[in-house]
């Protein structure tokens, strides 16, 4: 009698069980094809700029700086440090939306990916 009863509710408990079960690992695996797919495009960027010269390009523009105001230390001569801040001024001059479209060329070249968290950070 037992049995009876308890039977079909147990019937009803595994099904869902196992309903959950394979949600749960469907949800599993769409999650891995994004990290395949993310994966995937990594690979292809960096086979893409194996020959390229941009990344290398955009270290020295954003080296420059540094390199003008070591050279000002060095030759005691502050009006290169003023130059300096001048041209940074001027690019935080320039519209937003270069600033934006410059801001997601590096970081495109560098592989950096997620730019609209690194944007975030910027405000």
């Amino acid at each position: 009698m037992w049995q009876t009863l308890v039977g079909p509710i147990a019937n009803i408990a595994g099904g869902y069980l196992k309903n959950k079960a394979e949600e749960k690992q469907a949800k599993h695996e769409a999650k891995m094809k994004v990290i395949q797919s993310d994966g995937d495009w990594e690979s292809k960027a960096v086979d893409a700029s194996a020959n390229s010269w941009k990344d290398e390009f955009w270290t020295l523009v954003l080296a420059v700086p540094i390199f003008m105001i070591g050279y000002a230390i060095v030759v005691d001569d502050t009006t290169v440090i003023d130059r300096v801040e001048q041209g940074f001024v001027a690019l935080s001059n320039l519209p937003e939306w270069y600033q934006y479209l410059l801001f997601i060329a590096i970081s495109s070249s560098f592989g950096i990916k997620g730019v609209s968290k690194l944007m975030s950070l910027r405000k």
